[in-house]
């Protein structure tokens, strides 16, 4: 499977973003699929995931009421729209999809959080 992910940018805090994550080389419909970010000089986090079988979402504490996670797997897509963003946020979104471990990682894509 690869994974890319589009989407990041420069934004003011306040404002909104959506990432995008597309699959390809198989269907990521029947695995569970994720956002990660990792800000300068801090290790990679969990920001959110979405089951494969009923779409149940989960989301990292920080970014709860901010952050909707997605998928629509007839385009066999993730997405993150992420409001009310930041400075905190600023970082590189990676997306990941999971068989069983997070096995699948696309390249990254960053957002920019000014004050």
């Amino acid at each position: 499977v690869q994974l890319q992910a589009s989407g990041g940018g420069l934004v003011q805090a306040g404002g909104s973003l959506r990432l995008s994550c597309t699959a390809s080389g198989r269907t990521v419909s029947s695995v569970d699929m994720g956002w990660f970010r990792q800000a300068p000089g801090k290790e990679r986090e969990f920001v959110a995931r979405i089951t494969w079988r009923d779409a149940d979402t989960y989301y990292t504490d920080s970014v709860k009421g901010r952050f909707t996670i997605s998928r629509d797997n007839v385009k066999n897509a993730m997405y993150l729209q992420m409001n009310s963003l930041e400075p905190e946020d600023t970082a590189v979104y990676y997306c990941a999809a999971k068989p069983g471990t997070w096995k699948y990682w696309g390249q990254g894509t960053l957002v920019t959080v000014s004050s």
